[in-house]
């Protein structure tokens, strides 16, 4: 069987900060003037008051302290909290194309590869801006590639599902030399007005390289040794908004990200455990042989439970490297994000896993052994 390996990765971040300081006085602001408006509602019990949020709070339920957005301008005032932006003429890309091409040119000047050499281009996201013509080829033509392009959608583990994909197609000759792109543009499917959780998403996009080792020419390649994926269906993370909002009532709610937290952390964590053990016996690599797990960055007690599940012990921060604080949620580009900024360090032979999970539920692992 062929041997494949990601040969490039590169990140795209957005200028602009959002800190939990930030974030939390404009929540306070707006729930001091909820409060106040519906005060007569509130003494006479016919609905509850809201409560103030907190660094705390935020920092203790999550482990994020801050995060990057497209657009800062309106998501801190209590009389608009969301982004305000323009709409893009047709003529103009898209931001989840704008992010993409910035992220790929990284990961093809690690890989050593020109947009000549790529022939096929898979922009996997937790949501796309639009469902037609694809973004990935949008892209393929902004970069000047050629051969074929696809979007696809597996929640938060759409980078890792893409990567299996990608591996496939080389395998199976369909494809050479693989881009995968993760433009993750969270921050308007965020309620702000919610306490619960008003801190979780950040914008970012991560790319890389996919290619066989044969024509791998960059000195800091992972062969793909191994590669799991499954799928289990829930409610208890969704998104709700289609195509078909239009014919119906309008709900206030409809665009927002919602989830039920204890419930994900609860059913979700044993199957990814499941998942990763299970493939790691497949490959025979022992826990004592992992130098680096970059796992899904959505809650740092998630991460934290994982990897002890994995390990029989608490991980060391440089074996399970978190960039959750500082880019909150990233959806399906967290884990990537975590494997660019932190693969240094990891000599020829030795081995790691990437990982990612979230709603369907979804969990894509794989197996990485440094080339």
């Amino acid at each position: 069987m062929k041997s494949v390996v990601i040969s490039g990765s590169g990140l795209f971040t957005p200028s602009q900060v959002i800190t939990n300081e930030e974030l939390v006085a404009s929540y306070n602001q707006y729930v001091d003037l909820y409060n106040a408006e519906q005060a007569d509602a509130i003494a006479a019990g016919e609905m509850p008051a809201l409560e103030h949020s907190s660094c705390e709070f935020i920092e203790k339920a999550s482990g994020i302290k801050a995060r990057y957005v497209l657009y800062k301008d309106g998501i801190l005032n209590p009389a608009v909290m969301r982004p305000v932006f323009d709409r893009r003429s047709e003529d103009q890309m898209p931001e989840m194309v704008e992010m993409a091409l910035h992220a790929a040119r990284e990961a093809m000047a690690q890989a050593n590869k020109t947009a000549g050499d790529i022939d096929l281009i898979i922009c996997a996201a937790s949501n796309m801006q639009r469902p037609y013509p694809a973004l990935s080829i949008e892209l393929q033509q902004q970069l000047g590639a050629t051969g074929y392009a696809f979007d696809m959608n597996v929640a938060c583990s759409s980078a890792t599902f893409a990567i299996s994909n990608a591996v496939n197609a080389i395998r199976g000759g369909t494809a050479k030399v693989v881009l995968v792109v993760n433009p993750e543009f969270a921050s308007p499917q965020v309620n702000y007005r919610s306490r619960d959780s008003h801190f979780i998403f950040g914008d970012v996009c991560t790319a890389t390289i996919i290619e066989a080792e044969d024509s791998c020419t960059s000195n800091n390649a992972f062969r793909i040794k191994g590669m799991s994926l499954k799928t289990e269906f829930s409610n208890n993370i969704r998104c709700d908004v289609g195509y078909t909002e239009h014919c119906l009532p309008v709900d206030p709610q409809v665009p927002f990200f919602k989830q039920q937290g204890r419930k994900v952390f609860k059913e979700l964590l044993p199957i990814v455990a499941d998942v990763i053990l299970t493939e790691m016996a497949v490959q025979q690599v022992a826990p004592e042989q992992l130098k680096r797990l970059w796992l899904h960055q959505a809650n740092i007690n998630m991460n934290i439970f994982a990897a002890k599940k994995i390990l029989g012990r608490d991980p060391l921060p440089e074996e399970a490297p978190l960039v959750l604080d500082t880019y909150a949620n990233t959806a399906s580009a967290g884990s990537v994000i975590a494997f660019h900024k932190y693969k240094q360090g990891i000599s020829s032979g030795e081995h790691a896993i990437l990982c990612s999970f979230g709603a369907g539920y979804s969990v894509g692992c794989l197996i990485l052994q440094k080339c």
